[in-house]
Protein backbone atom coordinates (compact mmCIF):
# COMPACT_ATOMS: atom_id res chain seq x y z
CA UNK A 1 0.00 0.00 0.00
CA UNK A 2 1.61 3.74 -0.67
CA UNK A 3 -0.48 5.57 1.61
CA UNK A 4 -2.31 5.09 4.65
CA UNK A 5 -2.95 5.33 8.70
CA UNK A 6 -0.89 2.93 10.66
CA UNK A 7 -2.83 2.83 14.03
CA UNK A 8 -0.59 1.30 16.50
CA UNK A 9 -3.61 0.78 19.06
CA UNK A 10 -5.55 -1.65 18.71
CA UNK A 11 -8.98 -1.37 16.11
CA UNK A 12 -11.18 -1.22 15.42
CA UNK A 13 -12.12 -1.08 19.20
CA UNK A 14 -9.81 1.40 20.17
CA UNK A 15 -13.05 3.51 19.48
CA UNK A 16 -15.84 1.47 20.33
CA UNK A 17 -18.44 1.77 18.12
CA UNK A 18 -17.99 5.31 17.17
CA UNK A 19 -16.49 4.82 13.83
CA UNK A 20 -19.22 1.99 12.64
CA UNK A 21 -22.07 4.44 13.76
CA UNK A 22 -20.20 7.64 11.47
CA UNK A 23 -20.29 4.91 8.74
CA UNK A 24 -23.68 4.11 8.46
CA UNK A 25 -24.82 7.20 8.33
CA UNK A 26 -24.32 8.79 5.32
CA UNK A 27 -25.79 7.73 1.78
CA UNK A 28 -22.10 8.21 0.16
CA UNK A 29 -18.31 9.06 0.85
CA UNK A 30 -16.28 12.01 -0.48
CA UNK A 31 -12.88 11.63 -1.44
CA UNK A 32 -9.75 13.08 -2.96
CA UNK A 33 -7.48 11.29 -5.14
CA UNK A 34 -4.71 9.97 -2.73
CA UNK A 35 -7.39 8.83 -0.21
CA UNK A 36 -9.72 7.17 -2.92
CA UNK A 37 -6.60 5.55 -4.33
CA UNK A 38 -5.70 4.14 -0.57
CA UNK A 39 -8.68 3.13 0.25
CA UNK A 40 -9.61 1.32 -3.40
CA UNK A 41 -6.37 -0.62 -2.28
CA UNK A 42 -7.17 -2.09 0.52
CA UNK A 43 -11.21 -2.38 1.45
CA UNK A 44 -11.91 -4.36 -1.84
CA UNK A 45 -10.29 -6.94 0.11
CA UNK A 46 -11.61 -7.06 3.38
CA UNK A 47 -14.65 -9.22 4.71
CA UNK A 48 -16.96 -8.46 7.64
CA UNK A 49 -20.14 -5.77 7.99
CA UNK A 50 -18.08 -2.52 7.70
CA UNK A 51 -16.10 -3.62 4.58
CA UNK A 52 -19.44 -4.05 2.93
CA UNK A 53 -21.15 -0.89 3.63
CA UNK A 54 -18.04 0.70 2.37
CA UNK A 55 -17.69 -1.04 -0.64
CA UNK A 56 -21.04 -0.73 -1.82
CA UNK A 57 -21.08 2.65 -0.78
CA UNK A 58 -21.20 5.21 -3.44
CA UNK A 59 -18.02 7.22 -3.68
CA UNK A 60 -17.67 10.66 -5.48
CA UNK A 61 -13.83 11.49 -5.69
CA UNK A 62 -12.73 14.74 -6.37
CA UNK A 63 -9.30 14.85 -9.28
CA UNK A 64 -7.95 16.62 -11.48
CA UNK A 65 -5.22 13.77 -12.70
CA UNK A 66 -7.82 10.87 -12.34
CA UNK A 67 -10.18 9.60 -15.63
CA UNK A 68 -13.02 7.67 -15.97
CA UNK A 69 -14.48 4.84 -15.61
CA UNK A 70 -13.31 4.40 -11.71
CA UNK A 71 -12.92 1.09 -10.21
CA UNK A 72 -15.28 0.33 -6.77
CA UNK A 73 -18.39 2.20 -6.86
CA UNK A 74 -16.44 5.74 -7.32
CA UNK A 75 -17.46 8.23 -9.46
CA UNK A 76 -15.35 10.90 -10.71
CA UNK A 77 -16.97 14.77 -9.58
CA UNK A 78 -16.80 16.98 -12.63
CA UNK A 79 -16.34 20.85 -13.14
CA UNK A 80 -16.82 22.78 -10.18
CA UNK A 81 -15.91 20.35 -7.20
CA UNK A 82 -17.85 22.79 -4.51
CA UNK A 83 -21.09 23.08 -6.60
CA UNK A 84 -21.06 19.44 -7.09
CA UNK A 85 -20.58 18.72 -3.22
CA UNK A 86 -23.46 21.44 -2.75
CA UNK A 87 -25.95 19.53 -5.01
CA UNK A 88 -25.21 15.95 -3.48
CA UNK A 89 -25.51 17.57 0.04
CA UNK A 90 -29.12 18.47 -1.12
CA UNK A 91 -30.12 15.09 -3.18
CA UNK A 92 -28.73 12.76 -0.62
CA UNK A 93 -30.93 11.87 2.80
CA UNK A 94 -28.44 11.01 5.00
CA UNK A 95 -25.59 13.41 3.54
CA UNK A 96 -21.63 12.56 2.80
CA UNK A 97 -18.11 11.66 4.71
CA UNK A 98 -15.19 12.76 4.28
CA UNK A 99 -12.36 10.14 5.83
CA UNK A 100 -8.88 12.02 5.60
CA UNK A 101 -7.92 15.80 5.20
CA UNK A 102 -5.97 17.48 2.15
CA UNK A 103 -7.30 20.18 -0.79
CA UNK A 104 -10.55 18.48 -0.82
CA UNK A 105 -11.24 19.52 2.93
CA UNK A 106 -9.81 22.95 2.26
CA UNK A 107 -12.58 23.30 -1.11
CA UNK A 108 -15.14 22.51 1.21
CA UNK A 109 -14.24 24.27 4.04
CA UNK A 110 -13.74 27.71 1.92
CA UNK A 111 -17.16 27.26 0.22
CA UNK A 112 -19.39 26.38 4.02
CA UNK A 113 -19.59 22.49 2.56
CA UNK A 114 -18.41 21.04 6.19
CA UNK A 115 -21.37 20.45 8.79
CA UNK A 116 -18.92 18.58 11.19
CA UNK A 117 -15.85 17.78 12.24
CA UNK A 118 -15.44 14.66 14.29
CA UNK A 119 -11.70 14.36 15.13
CA UNK A 120 -10.05 11.41 17.22
CA UNK A 121 -6.36 12.25 18.62
CA UNK A 122 -4.68 8.99 19.37
CA UNK A 123 -2.35 8.40 22.58
CA UNK A 124 0.88 8.63 20.00
CA UNK A 125 2.82 11.35 18.09
CA UNK A 126 4.48 10.60 14.88
CA UNK A 127 6.70 14.07 15.29
CA UNK A 128 5.73 15.01 11.78
CA UNK A 129 2.90 14.63 9.23
CA UNK A 130 0.24 17.15 7.31
CA UNK A 131 -0.91 20.24 8.92
CA UNK A 132 -4.89 19.76 8.79
CA UNK A 133 -5.50 23.86 8.83
CA UNK A 134 -2.55 24.70 6.89
CA UNK A 135 -3.55 27.09 3.64
CA UNK A 136 -6.60 27.98 5.47
CA UNK A 137 -8.12 31.50 6.92
CA UNK A 138 -9.40 31.24 10.73
CA UNK A 139 -12.46 28.72 11.28
CA UNK A 140 -14.15 29.02 14.43
CA UNK A 141 -15.58 25.64 15.85
CA UNK A 142 -17.83 24.76 18.27
CA UNK A 143 -17.42 22.06 20.73
CA UNK A 144 -20.54 19.51 20.55
CA UNK A 145 -18.93 16.31 22.15
CA UNK A 146 -16.18 15.14 23.63
CA UNK A 147 -15.69 11.48 24.73
CA UNK A 148 -12.79 9.48 25.84
CA UNK A 149 -12.03 5.73 25.21
CA UNK A 150 -10.26 3.71 27.86
CA UNK A 151 -7.39 2.97 25.08
CA UNK A 152 -6.74 6.50 25.33
CA UNK A 153 -8.05 7.59 22.50
CA UNK A 154 -10.68 11.39 22.69
CA UNK A 155 -12.89 11.87 20.09
CA UNK A 156 -13.54 15.16 19.55
CA UNK A 157 -17.24 16.65 17.78
CA UNK A 158 -16.97 20.04 16.63
CA UNK A 159 -19.64 21.80 14.31
CA UNK A 160 -17.07 25.03 11.85
CA UNK A 161 -19.39 28.64 12.69
CA UNK A 162 -20.57 29.94 9.37
CA UNK A 163 -19.48 33.24 8.23
CA UNK A 164 -21.71 36.26 8.99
Amino acid sequence: MDSGIIFPVPQPRCTGNMLDNLLFMPDALVMGRETYQGFAQVWPTRDGEMADKINSMPKYVASRTLKEPLAWNAILIKGDVAEEIRKLKQELDRGLVQYGVGELTHTMLKAELVDEFRFLVFPFAFGKGPRFFDHMGVTTLKLVETKTFSSGVVALHYEPQKSA
